[in-house]
């Protein structure tokens, strides 16, 4: 890890949907190393700034893919890059999902517009290493169909064995499939509470009420593991400005158990 921004340069760029993109990007000199699904980089545009991005996928040589939504100045500016700009990291942050821990449990990842990126990796490493987990279950909502990330992955997801349910907000003439928010999907999973690990990340409020279903259905809290954001500026725990209650979500987060923050999330209902 470094608190200093290194030179990364944009090997590749696709666009995912209307205002997001995502960047590949390699290093132009040292590499950063020790990233993991779930955890983040400070990605610094320069001459704007930088803002703190979840790794998408993360690649041989070193190579790292991160998916940004164009939201503001720097989010704006990074998006804009093409291959062969550069771009500064540094990191990694925060914690990740735990894989080792969800060994040999069903997995049920629930997703929300941009919240599937920081799952993307988890998927793809679970289909990678079948034989260390039971079912996969993938549930995602977006706001639109146009609004859906990775969509040509999708598929290839379900081939490869995973459950795949999928809804939208709004629909247009040529959808047909689901409409409604994610939670509605979780009745068309079978599982058994006591075995599965489930992961969630998408805006806040999707977040509380996933979880609050699953403990409904009687996953334990500590089997759910959510991925929280806040206004992340220095990325060490040392601003405050990503605090929650007695948590600092971009060192003691940004995944963390649900047992750990479900007070925390309800009082912010108030």
């Amino acid at each position: 890890m470094t608190t200093v921004p290194l030179p990364y340069r944009v090997t590749a760029v696709s666009a995912e949907n209307a205002d997001c993109v995502s960047l590949e990007v390699a290093p132009a000199g040292r590499a950063l190393s020790g990233f993991s699904p779930g955890r983040f980089a400070m990605m610094y545009a320069f001459g704007v700034g930088e803002a703190p991005i979840s790794v998408s996928a993360i690649r041989g040589g070193h190579r790292l893919v991160h998916t940004v939504r164009a939201v503001g100045a720097v989010t704006g500016a990074l998006c804009r890059l093409r291959p062969g700009d550069t771009l500064g990291l540094r990191g990694p942050y925060g914690t990740g999902w735990n894989l080792h821990g969800a060994a040999g449990f069903d997995l049920l990842v629930v997703a929300g517009g941009i919240g599937l990126a920081p799952l993307r990796p988890v998927v793809r490493h679970v289909l990678d290493h079948p034989e260390r987990y039971g079912r996969l279950h993938v549930l995602i909502g977006a706001r639109t169909p146009e609004d859906l990330l990775y969509r040509d992955e999708l598929e290839d997801w379900r081939r490869a064995a995973a459950q795949m349910e999928v809804t939208v907000d709004r629909a247009g003439p040529g959808w047909r499939g689901s409409v409604g928010v994610v939670t509605t999907l979780l009745d068309r999973v079978e599982t058994a509470p006591d075995r599965t690990t489930a992961m969630v990340c998408g805006p806040e409020v999707m977040i509380r009420h996933t979880a609050r279903a699953l403990l409904d259905r009687g996953v334990p809290a500590h089997r759910v593991q959510v991925s929280l954001e806040r206004n992340m500026r220095c990325g060490t725990g040392h601003c405050g400005h990503c605090q929650l209650g007695p948590l600092l979500l971009c060192r003691d987060g940004p995944v963390v158990g649900y047992d750990r923050t479900r007070s925390l999330l309800a009082v912010r209902e108030l």
